[in-house]
């Protein structure tokens, strides 16, 4: 039997709040639980307010840690004034993950019916790192944890996970830089 072994990444979580501080933040505090359930390393979490240039900023510094391997903010998904966090991060994106968004779209509605449309849920790529925003309640980081990323960050899910392309996710950069040569 050929059996793969588990590989742990390291995930940072990103709560984007107005009102929430460490102790309040059950979403955070749900994918952390969930992370290192799943046998992950929680490689930073913090909150930052509903700002473009707070989110990015944090956003961005840990895209650029490459002993980070994914990150996920929860929070600022919605319509409201204050809700920016696919303002702040998609810019980021080398590549769109749009598979993300219609499979969350796709389990939460079978939970929360047409209110799913008020989620602007959304995942890319950058700097060979996974990004993945999801709403701000522990119903949704449930669903985006449980039902997708759980699986996806196992290498031993088939037919296909993120884990096994992750040596990959450079190869744009690896040729461009032969080029030069």
């Amino acid at each position: 039997m050929d059996e793969k072994p588990f590989v742990p990444l390291a995930i940072a979580v990103l709560t984007v709040s107005d009102t929430r501080d460490l102790a309040e933040d059950k979403s955070g505090a749900l994918l952390a639980e969930r992370i290192a359930s799943a046998g992950h390393r929680l490689a930073d979490r913090a909150i930052v307010k509903d700002e473009v240039r707070k989110i990015r900023k944090k956003v961005r510094g840990w895209i650029k840690d490459k002993k980070i391997d994914v990150v996920i903010t929860t929070g600022g998904t919605g319509f409201t004034g204050r809700d920016v966090t696919p303002e702040a991060v998609e810019p980021l994106f080398e590549k769109r993950m749009e598979g993300f968004s219609a499979v969350f779209h796709r389990i939460s509605y079978e939970k929360i019916k047409s209110s799913t449309i008020q989620s602007r849920a959304t995942a890319g790529v950058a700097n060979s790192t996974f990004i993945f925003c999801v709403p701000g309640s522990p119903g949704a980081c449930r669903d985006a944890w449980d039902e997708i990323l759980v699986h996806q960050f196992d290498l031993r899910h088939k037919p296909c996970n993120f884990v096994e392309i992750m040596p990959r996710l450079d190869e744009h950069l690896k040729r461009t830089k032969m080029r030069k040569k």
